[in-house]
């Protein structure tokens, strides 16, 4: 029968049809375009679209600083590993982050201690780590902010690992963010992020799932991590009360929490642990002490109700045997401003890390050089 197709016809031949023949590269031509002017005015708005966005991050309240990266995290991490093993060390969540300000203590102390706290953390996973690294021959202080220090909760234990695993790639560009890009833009913070902003709109709640609140942007930094509260929680009232609404939150019971039993078996778990590690130190001569940050309002009720004296921070010293400064201990530690509950403003850190160093030095430590006895 003949073919319904004459040659005119035929589909062009494919690279199965013509074995061996290299298949021709199709060509579209370019239309001439004045690309120099294209490219000057991309670039225009570029520059409009970014200055406006951070035009409008700076009008919000923020300002340029260092992000509190895992990336810092394991900048000041390694300065252990480098020969500052005889460091005062900080560790914990982000209370003692956020209220002890270096500088006073370096000023009183004599030297700048090393900030490895962390938001939301539990210190007992670098509790750990330092009891067996034997490069640390310093002093520790250990924050212990009861919702975290006795249920071992880690939002940022990812930290450790980075810091353990982290590329040679991963340091230059953190190098190249905190020295090109941070310093210099205030919208460049994971808070302001695109992702993150569209995460927070009010879409539609799903059926069965209780709404939440992310914590905001609370803290600024520097590079070393010493780190104090955003002004904007301090002075803006309404953004004080989004803060003090996300805290509440977790308040009071909850048919998430765990049982009693359940509970009292986590929080021995971490005394246990605490206990361990501090035996390590100790046998290797390094002082530790427990230190429990001023809290007030809501939040102390809270943490009462929630994590008794008698069997936390008591029963923590105890087993331990190491030494603890509590707040409603010293009168010089209380009645500071705390605007969301949980940390102090700026300039009360001030005044608090003065008090508290004071304190480290009275009655348990010597300063950590002798100039600063001079």
């Amino acid at each position: 029968m003949p073919s319904s197709i004459s040659s005119s016809e035929r589909l062009r031949d494919t690279a199965a049809d013509r074995p061996g023949v290299a298949q021709p590269v199709p060509t579209r031509p370019v239309p001439a375009q004045p690309w120099g002017r294209v490219f000057i005015q991309a670039l225009l708005m570029f520059a409009l679209l970014l200055g406006g966005w951070e035009w409008h991050w700076r009008d919000f309240g923020a300002a340029p600083g260092i992000a509190n990266s895992d990336g810092l995290w394991a900048q000041q991490r390694r300065r252990i590993d480098a020969g500052e093993g005889g460091a005062t060390v900080i560790i914990g969540s982000s209370r003692l982050l956020f209220d002890l300000q270096l500088d006073v203590w370096e000023k009183q102390d004599g030297k700048r201690p090393i900030q490895l706290a962390l938001e939301g953390t539990s210190p007992l996973l670098f509790l750990e780590d330092l009891a067996d690294d034997p490069k640390f021959t310093g002093r520790l202080l250990v924050d212990v902010a009861p919702g975290l220090f006795f249920t071992g909760y880690a939002y940022r234990a990812d930290a450790f690992e980075y810091y353990t695993k982290e590329t040679p790639s991963q340091r230059v560009g953190q190098w190249l963010s905190m020295h090109l890009l941070e310093p210099f833009f205030a919208f460049y913070e994971p808070d302001f992020a695109l992702g993150t902003l569209l995460k927070r709109q009010p879409w539609p709640q799903r059926e069965g799932w209780p709404s939440f609140i992310s914590v905001r942007k609370l803290s600024v930094g520097d590079a070393d991590r010493n780190t104090h509260m955003w002004s904007k929680v301090e002075q803006d009232a309404q953004y004080r009360a989004l803060t003090q609404a996300i805290w509440a939150q977790g308040f009071g019971p909850s048919p998430r929490d765990p049982p009693p039993d359940v509970a009292d078996k986590t929080r021995d778990a971490q005394i246990d642990r605490a206990a361990k590690a501090v035996a390590k130190l100790r046998a290797r001569g390094v002082p530790v002490i427990f230190v429990r940050t001023p809290s007030n309002g809501p939040m102390l009720a809270e943490e009462n109700r929630a994590f008794p004296r008698a069997s936390t921070w008591d029963a923590l010293l105890q087993r331990t045997g190491a030494q603890g400064i509590h707040f409603q201990d010293y009168a010089e530690l209380q009645g500071l401003d705390q605007p969301e509950w949980s940390h102090l403003s700026h300039a009360d850190a001030r005044r608090y890390t003065a008090a508290l160093q004071t304190i480290v030095v009275r009655d348990f430590w010597r300063p950590s050089s002798p100039a600063a006895l001079r």
